[in-house]
């Protein structure tokens, strides 16, 4: 089929420069307008931005002209990589001028006509768009993806939950660097350390999760009705957020069960064979000390969630760890699912 033109907003920023990876070879999209803040725009691509990325810059994009973030954009598909400073008002502007926004901002994830999608998890969420369009009163809309913590997390409860019930989760998260986008942290700070806090965090990964695995109503979402606990962490590790986590299941199961039901676990992204959904996408770790973020983040591209030190726990009833890549499938990877999920149901025609 001829290629869908997307834009990307926030693209000289690192969830930006990753939009621009994940969409520079896409099968369904071509980028074809880049937007970012005013010092940027006007000037050609390259000559505006601090590539941070491992691979090359594609060269596609290397003399596209930079654009405001303003909604006269030659696209209707915009992928928004915007700082939450700006991202809210910015994101509704395109909306309400009949873009379709996939959003990996905060700003909109807990406005109760907006879906927080994680395509594997709750696809019929998405199902909302209509209702938001008519409350809204817009031809476009918004569609989030959860932070990156809790997509991990919920990635890997979301299979339990359908199958065995949750009464209570805790997880404790070890979080990269790279979370905190560029230029991050200083490196005093950081290097050799661990800091126990990351603003807004553990609020996010509680509220989100219950969000993501709760059920559609009418006109917006009920929370999932288990509770969760989160601390979060930022370690010196690149990339990959890590958690140990706790589980009380609703109906009582064995490691063996539990470890069966990740690797039958498929959604709607695998059924539909959509091209940017990871074949399995609970991948499990038979080795003792693995996951582990320096050797393991990248497999299957970065997204899948992968698990390991499955095991009985003596407070709840299983606990293990979980790694995920947190700015492939934390970010722009999980918005650029949101989308072929979008188009293959007939939402973006």
């Amino acid at each position: 089929m001829e290629k869908i033109a997307v834009g990307i907003l926030g693209a000289t920023g690192a969830v930006g420069q990753k939009f621009i990876l994940v969409l520079a070879d896409h099968p369904w999209f071509e980028i074809r307008e880049l937007a970012a803040s005013e010092r940027s725009s006007g000037n050609r691509y390259e000559d505006v931005v601090a590539w941070k990325q491992s691979v090359a810059m594609p060269e596609k994009v290397r003399g596209m002209m930079v654009k405001d973030c303003e909604a006269n954009l030659e696209c209707r598909i915009v992928f928004s990589g915007l700082d939450s400073s700006v991202a809210g008002e910015v994101e509704t502007a395109f909306a309400g001028a009949g873009y379709w926004v996939f959003s990996n901002a905060k700003n909109h994830r807990m406005d109760p006509d907006v879906p927080l999608v994680i395509a594997e998890l709750n696809p019929e969420h998405l199902d909302i768009i209509p209702y938001q369009q008519k409350n809204r009163g817009w031809q476009g809309a918004i569609v989030t993806n959860a932070n990156c913590s809790a997509i991990v997390l919920a990635l890997s409860i979301g299979p339990l939950q359908k199958e065995f019930g949750l009464k209570a989760v805790h997880v404790v998260t070890f979080q990269a660097i790279s979370g905190a986008g560029y230029p991050g942290l200083p490196s005093l700070d950081i290097l050799g350390n661990v800091i126990p806090f990351i603003s807004g965090e553990e609020e996010k990964i509680e509220t989100e999760t219950q969000k993501i695995l709760g059920r559609l109503g009418k006109d917006s979402f009920r929370p999932a009705d288990f509770t969760v606990s989160a601390h979060a962490n930022r370690v010196p590790v690149e990339e990959g957020h890590l958690e140990c986590v706790s589980i009380r299941l609703g109906e009582k199961a064995s490691v063996q069960e539990v470890v069966r039901c990740w690797q039958q676990f498929a959604g709607m992204a695998q059924e539909l064979n959509l091209p940017s959904a990871p074949k399995q996408p609970v991948v499990v770790f038979c080795e003792k000390d693995r996951p582990q973020p320096r050797l393991d983040v990248w497999k299957y591209k970065g997204m899948s969630v992968l698990v390991g030190r499955v095991r009985s726990c003596s407070l709840f009833d299983i606990r293990y760890v979980v790694l995920g890549h947190n700015t492939m499938r934390g970010a722009a990877g999980a918005s650029l699912l949101n989308a072929e999920l979008a188009l293959k149901r007939g939402m973006l025609d």
